[in-house]
C-alpha cells in the first residue's frame, strides 16, 4: 500500500463508468507488441473502500482480491461481478501457492496465511525470532514452494512494532524456516518474480520510491540489485516475456527485463495492484483504491502459480 497522492492530483479524473481512454503511451516502438496504442480500460466495478492483492484463479475464471478496511476477500466473474468471498483481517497481497490454494498476508492480525481447500487457515508467519512481524503486505511463491513476503510498517497503525526493521521474508513451509532475504529497504511494499524465477522484483515505496531487480543465488538469497528503476511501485506483476509491471502514480508502467520503460497505461485512479487473467492470460486486472479494471494485453502473463522446479538431476553413476 503506497502513501498514494490527494485526489486532486489524480491524473485523468471526471471519466465515467465502463469504457475508459487508457491513455497507453508507447515509449518504445517494441511495446507495440504488448499492447495497442488505441487500447481502453474497462471500470469493472467500483465504490470499493481500498482494493488491492488480485490474483487470477484459472480454474474458477475468476479473480479474488482484498478490499483491506471493509476485511473482506471479493471475488469478480464476468457473469457476477463483484460479490462478497470470505473474510480477512484486512487482507492485502494474495497469491497462489504450488497447489493452488490461497496465500493472503494480513494486516490485522500481522500474519501470512494459507486457506485450505476446507475453507480453514493455516498460519504460515506471524513471528520472526520471537516478535510479532509488523503488518505483511505483498506476497509471492517461487517454483521451489517457498513464500517470500514484505513486512512495512503500514498496516501497524498504533500498535508497537516489534521488529528491528522492515524487512523481505522467505519463508520454507515444510521446514517452517523463516529467514530475512533483504534488511535495507525503508518501506518494502510489492515484489514479483521474474517467469524463470531467477530475478525477484522489489519495490521500495520509502523514502526512495525505487525498484530493485535481484538475482536469486542458488541458496535462496538475494545478490546485489542488477538495477534500479526510480520511481517505486505498489503491487507489480511479470508477462510471460519477462516483462514488468508496476503499478505507479502515472499509472502501469511496463518495463523490459533490463529495466527499460516500454509504455505507460494511464488511468483515471492511482492503481495499487495488478494480475494477469482471462481465459489466455492476456487481461491486465488492476485494483485502484475504490475501482477495478481491467486493459487486454497482446501478451500473456507469467504463470501463478508457477509449475515446480525441476528435480535435480541426479549426478551419473560410474
Amino acid at each position: 500500500m503506497l502513501q498514494h497522492r490527494p485526489a486532486s492530483f489524480l491524473p485523468f479524473i471526471g471519466l465515467c463508468a465502463g469504457l475508459l481512454p487508457a491513455q497507453v503511451v508507447l515509449h518504445e516502438k517494441s511495446a507495440a507488441e504488448l499492447i495497442a496504442a488505441d487500447a481502453v480500460v474497462e471500470k469493472l466495478s467500483g465504490s470499493l473502500q481500498f482494493a488491492e492483492g488480485p490474483v487470477w484463479l484459472g480454474k474458477e475464471q475468476s479473480l479474488v482480491f482484498s478490499d483491506i478496511p471493509a476485511g473482506k476477500l471479493l471475488r469478480w466473474t464476468a457473469k457476477d461481478s463483484v460479490q462478497d468471498w470470505q473474510k480477512a483481517e484486512q487482507g492485502n497481497g494474495n497469491t497462489l501457492d504450488l497447489d493452488g490454494r490461497l496465500v493472503t498476508c494480513q494486516h490485522g492480525a500481522r500474519d501470512v496465511v494459507r486457506r485450505e481447500a476446507d475453507g480453514k487457515l493455516t498460519v504460515l508467519a506471524d513471528r520472526f525470532e520471537g516478535k510479532a512481524l509488523n503488518s505483511p503486505n505483498d506476497v509471492v511463491v517461487r517454483h521451489d514452494g517457498t513464500v517470500w513476503f514484505t513486512d512495512p510498517t503500514y498496516g501497524l497503525g498504533k500498535r508497537k512494532q516489534e521488529q528491528p526493521g522492515n524487512f523481505v521474508y522467505r519463508l520454507d513451509p515444510k521446514q517452517g524456516a523463516l529467514t530475512v532475504v533483504q534488511r535495507d529497504f525503508h518501506q518494502p511494499n510489492g515484489l514479483c518474480f521474474s517467469p524463470d524465477h531467477g530475478r525477484l522484483y522489489v519495490a521500495d515505496s520509502g523514502r526512495k520510491q525505487r525498484v530493485g531487480a535481484f538475482d536469486v543465488k542458488a541458496d535462496g538469497t538475494l545478490g546485489e540489485p542488477a538495477f534500479w528503476i526510480e520511481g517505486g511501485s505498489d503491487g507489480m506483476r511479470c508477462d510471460r516475456l519477462g516483462n514488468l509491471y508496476t503499478t505507479h502514480l502515472a499509472g502501469v508502467r511496463i518495463f523490459s527485463p533490463a529495466g527499460k520503460l516500454l509504455a505507460t497505461i494511464g488511468l483515471d485512479q492511482i492503481p495499487t495492484n495488478c494480475a494477469f487473467g482471462g481465459a489466455d492470460g492476456t487481461e491486465l486486472l488492476g485494483t485502484a483504491r475504490t475501482d477495478l479494471y481491467r486493459v487486454r494485453l497482446r501478451v500473456a502473463g507469467a504463470a501463478v502459480p508457477p509449475p515446480p522446479a525441476p528435480p535435480s538431476a541426479e549426478p551419473a553413476k560410474k
